[in-house]
């Protein structure tokens, strides 16, 4: 953590079974004062590995393992591979994205279909609309919602977080039925996002290496993940 960030208090939520790597336990790290939920001070914080759920800030704090790697995109510097720059042209003809500042009315029937085919064992099981909007809402965020359609159907939403000089992607979600990797094309379309507005850095959360639905974020280049408090490319 950077000297700036040493006087902030941290609490410690309980152990309990980790939601990745089940043989280990979880335990997090919860940024306690008040004024770090700002825009300013929360991309600080996730410059130093933090993310959060609703307004709670937290970072894991495990016990007995280092395997969750915060892991961060150069924007300006990053290009599609060659298997992106594919997916891309797949879409290219079908597919457009918009950045809007909420969800469009139908956003529950998209997630609760996605819940259901991909996460029926996951904490989000059974999809519940109260509980996901409590758990996307930040009050003290510019948070913007890239929505996918193909052609006039919406069949993506990515949860993205605004800020001065970066962008962090939060939650997305999309249609399970359909046979392109949408979740690695919203990935690509909040990259052209942070272009336009000439944002440095996108945080796609934690990298597990461990954990195969994870591994599709090292795929793309001028990564670096933060590695014993430093960032590495």
């Amino acid at each position: 953590m950077t000297s700036n960030m040493q006087s902030i208090r941290i609490g410690l939520s309980t152990q309990h079974p980790c939601s990745y790597l089940p043989e280990e336990k979880e335990r997090l790290a919860v940024a306690l004062d008040a004024d770090m939920q700002t825009t300013d001070n929360f991309e600080l914080l996730l410059s130093n590995g933090f993310r959060r759920s609703g307004d709670i800030i937290y970072r894991p704090h495990c016990p007995h393992c280092q395997a969750c790697e915060a892991l961060r995109i150069h924007t300006p510097s990053t290009a599609p591979s060659k298997s992106q720059k594919r997916l891309l042209n797949k879409a290219q003809s079908s597919f457009h994205w918009e950045l809007k500042s909420h969800m469009d009315d139908n956003w529950f029937n998209l997630y609760a279909r996605y819940i259901n085919a991909r996460h029926r064992s996951g904490s989000m099981y059974p999809p519940n609309q109260e509980n996901f909007a409590t758990f996307a809402r930040c009050d003290w965020l510019n948070t913007g919602y890239l929505h996918v359609y193909e052609h006039h159907q919406l069949v993506a939403i990515a949860i993205t977080d605004i800020m001065n000089d970066s962008a962090s992607a939060f939650y997305t979600f999309f249609d399970p039925d359909i046979p392109l990797s949408l979740g690695t094309l919203c990935v690509l379309y909040q990259i052209e996002m942070c272009k336009q507005q000439q944002k440095q850095w996108l945080y796609l959360g934690y990298q597990i290496d461990e954990c195969p639905a994870m591994n599709y974020k090292v795929r793309f280049n001028a990564h670096q993940r933060l590695v014993n408090q430093r960032w590495q490319g």
